[in-house]
């Protein structure tokens, strides 16, 4: 979950360029080359962060004048950092390919630098709340570098919020790998192109389940269980048929919820 050490490298060859030329235009820091404003102070540096990006124009600058004699393509990557997306995150979980970070209901997978982020963090200790900057690279996500750790416990309630934040991310696919390309909406609501054809299961179980039926004299779950197989096996034969239709599928589960109720009523009233 991190750039490999070329890339890394790069990254802030080109990062540091450009802070040192927003730090020149500014003023902020009497530093005289790029090498000497690398190895400045971090606090330095955040300033000079900071001011970049209050002053955003100066990508544009940069570009223009291109004052390292950059190539076409290195000026393509820092022209991309106008996408920057700057603020207070979550990291919500550790993934092999990326770090979760999380603001409000934009889910980002995050790619560390010198250290991965499981190098970083342990998942016991998440979720982190940090500050930082996104920025676009090479087709990925990565972080610029600087992160704020803010030291602060969260309950339950906050973490299974988070989670559910992710879950329906990554379920409808909207999990934020790139800046570089436009988000598409619901892009998982095409229909996959190769999906094995459960209906003619689930009919042959929905033939076989009208044959299951209670009587007087049998245990008094057997009823409500029978029903609550039936119900289960009408939902997924709508799953399996029209997935999109989200109000037949509610209809649907509300049935199945009904027949979980009757069989939880019928085992609450057993005395044993």
């Amino acid at each position: 979950m991190k750039l490999s050490e070329q890339d890394t490298k790069h990254f802030f060859q080109l990062l540091w360029a450009l802070q040192f030329y927003a730090n020149q235009k500014l003023k902020i820091h009497d530093i005289k080359c790029i090498d000497d404003y690398a190895d400045s102070a971090t606090d330095q540096k955040v300033k000079v962060r900071e001011a970049l990006y209050e002053n955003i124009e100066l990508i544009d600058s940069f570009v223009q004048k291109n004052p390292q004699n950059f190539s076409t393509e290195n000026l393509d990557i820092i022209s991309e950092w106008k996408k920057f997306i700057r603020g207070s995150f979550f990291i919500e979980r550790l993934l092999k390919k990326y770090a979760v970070f999380i603001q409000e209901d934009k889910v980002y997978g995050v790619l560390g630098l010198s250290q991965s982020f499981n190098q970083l963090t342990y998942n016991a200790n998440l979720p982190l709340h940090v500050d930082t900057v996104l920025l676009p690279f090479k087709g990925k996500i990565v972080y610029d570098g600087l992160l704020g750790f803010q030291n602060i416990y969260f309950g339950g309630g906050i973490k299974r919020s988070l989670k559910e934040t992710y879950m329906r991310a990554k379920q409808n696919n909207r999990i934020i790998d790139s800046l570089e390309k436009p988000q598409v909406k619901n892009q998982n609501k095409s229909e996959p192109k190769s999906l094995k054809n459960w209906k003619p299961e689930l009919e042959e179980l929905a033939h076989k389940a009208k044959k299951l039926k209670g009587s007087a004299e049998s245990p008094a779950i057997y009823s409500p269980a029978f029903s609550l197989v039936k119900a289960s096996i009408e939902f997924a034969q709508l799953a399996v048929s029209d997935a999109n239709d989200q109000e037949g599928l509610h209809k649907a589960l509300q049935k199945v919820r009904r027949a979980f109720n009757n069989s939880n009523t019928v085992l609450y009233r057993e005395e044993y």
